[in-house]
């Protein structure tokens, strides 16, 4: 009797021990980047070897982004990626069940989470926006080189922010510029890898063709800029592999 009784109680814990197992999954997503699906890493900044849809010849020396509020982490939840210092592209999440999931997120802040000087992470490595463009945050600093209409090396600066009318510097009228990325439904049942594709050519090309001779810098406080590169966010993330 002893001895059931103790076969069954190890019994128990065995299943216990699987069910918890396989109810506490690891999912880690991957945010990777590529030009018009030619992968790009930091080992091709600062090179001259990229061509947007106006024909413009430009290189990366910049590029760091903002997402929060990723579905499979639940409640308010932020994350830098920073593609030249290699750094925040991997986010693991623990404690998943498996099941089927909608993976969404936002790019950059909503003005509800969007408030000045409040996350001291962001404060430290100067992604706040001035509090003459209204404060709050960077949602991406994108920036490089392009040649001009002269042939010639000049810099942009492709930020985005929260768009703000500042003709009337008492009275700034601001626009929600972020926006959900809605990458579909994903079926997980084992600990596993998303990957998450950032096309970075997309940033140039639809629906707005990115004439960088006429927009390159002072792009914060241009409006309809703004209005435009939201625009065209909305087509530069994509759902790669899930390993």
């Amino acid at each position: 009797m002893k001895k059931i009784i103790t076969l069954l109680i190890l019994t128990i814990f065995i299943v216990s021990s699987c069910s918890k197992e396989e109810e506490n999954l690891l999912v880690t997503l991957n945010f990777t980047h590529h030009w018009n699906g030619t992968i790009i890493t930091n080992q091709d900044l600062n090179e001259l070897k990229f061509t947007n849809e106006n024909g413009d010849k430009l290189s990366v020396e910049r590029l760091r982004y903002l997402v929060s509020n990723i579905s499979l982490i639940g409640a308010k939840n932020y994350h830098l990626v920073d593609f030249g210092e290699n750094y925040g592209a991997s986010i693991t999440v623990s404690d998943i069940t498996p099941g089927s999931y909608n993976l969404k997120f936002r790019f950059g802040f909503s003005d509800e989470d969007n408030t000045d000087g409040v996350y001291q992470d962001l404060n430290s490595v100067n992604l706040n926006v001035p509090g003459m463009l209204g404060g709050g945050y960077h949602y991406m600093q994108f920036d490089g080189k392009y040649l001009d209409n002269n042939n010639q090396e000049s810099g942009f600066n492709y930020h985005t922010i929260r768009a703000v009318n500042n003709a009337e510097p008492n009275n700034l009228k601001f626009e929600d510029t972020s926006f959900e990325v809605d990458l579909g439904t994903v079926i997980i049942t084992n600990s596993a890898e998303i990957e998450i594709k950032m096309n970075l050519a997309a940033w140039f090309k639809n629906p707005n063709t990115w004439n960088l001779n006429e927009l390159n810098t002072v792009l914060m406080p241009n409006f309809e800029a703004q209005k435009m590169m939201s625009a065209n966010g909305k087509s530069v993330f994509s759902l790669g592999t899930i390993n």
